[in-house]
């Protein structure tokens, strides 16, 4: 748990020295400012959760959660009867849908 914790520092770092090196030259898009900033707060961004997690936090029936994890434009990894989702895709999703 410890090497996740140290990668996604090492990447915080890196996106904000490109970040301040890419400053003059193009502004970050809206998800990709999101993007950084829910690195920097959620301490494991890139854990998996599962169809139930989604369920509860979207308020949605199982059935229709299972509908969304098969959707084409949902970042689900769908491996037999397992559908999982890296919270980071997944929030940005949410974020992406609700603009």
């Amino acid at each position: 748990m410890e090497e996740i914790d140290n990668i996604t520092e090492q990447m915080i770092d890196e996106i904000i020295d490109t970040e301040e090196k890419n400053n003059d030259q193009k502004r970050l898009s809206f998800e990709e400012k999101m993007a950084i900033e829910c690195v920097k707060k959620i301490k494991n961004p890139f854990r998996m959760i599962t169809v139930d997690m989604v369920m509860k936090d979207l308020n949605i029936c199982r059935t229709i959660a299972y509908r969304l994890f098969q959707r084409d434009d949902f970042p689900s990894i769908n491996i037999g009867k397992n559908h999982q989702v890296t919270l980071i895709a997944y929030l940005l999703w949410k974020i992406k849908k609700r603009v």
